[in-house]
């Protein structure tokens, strides 16, 4: 008798066969370097932002210190939705 996990594995197979594969450890290292680069990436976004940022708050300009905040969200967002979308193609072996 199969558990519900192991029911709803199957279903899950079932509906989606291309993604049930195994990672060869190609890709997983292939993963494994696309999140460091990526990690990399946001940092240095990050550590750009914020000096910019800090530079608005000093002068007083809290305007312009909203408007780096709202792009500091917005690179870090599309940065790790493009590290996602790069993954995806490791996995689908694109």
């Amino acid at each position: 008798m199969k558990s519900a996990y192991e029911l709803a594995m199957e279903r899950l197979a079932k509906a989606d066969p291309g993604n049930g594969g195994k990672l060869t450890a190609e890709k997983k290292a292939r993963l494994a370097e696309i999140d460091l680069v990526y990690k990399g990436k946001i940092a240095e976004r990050e550590i750009f932002l914020k000096r910019q940022l800090d530079e608005a708050l000093a002068s007083g300009s809290f305007d312009e210190s909203q408007k780096i905040r709202a792009q500091l969200t917005s690179e870090r967002l599309r940065l790790e939705e493009e590290r996602e979308d790069e993954k995806e193609r490791v996995r689908r072996g694109k």
